[in-house]
């Protein structure tokens, strides 16, 4: 199973990186668990200073930028 996790603030940038990260995983298929994080404390952790943020089974894939669907589904293949 794929760990997904989008990281952010509850902004309409984020939201949008949240869907198209679940549109991705249903492309595709894949079993995926997906969370969205919007406490700063846990993604500080992360070492992220701009969201949204993709992680992938615990890798920081993308900060700063709305991932379109396509470019997520090659970090989950």
């Amino acid at each position: 199973m794929v760990n997904v996790k989008v990281l952010g603030g509850g902004c309409n940038k984020c939201e949008t990186l949240l869907a198209n990260a679940k549109e991705a995983i249903s492309n595709l298929g894949v079993e995926a668990e997906v969370e969205y994080i919007t406490d700063f404390s846990v993604i500080a952790g992360y070492g992220i200073m701009s969201t949204p943020a993709l992680v992938v089974n615990e890798k920081v894939v993308s900060t700063g930028k709305v991932l379109k669907t396509v470019e997520i589904e090659k970090f989950l293949k």
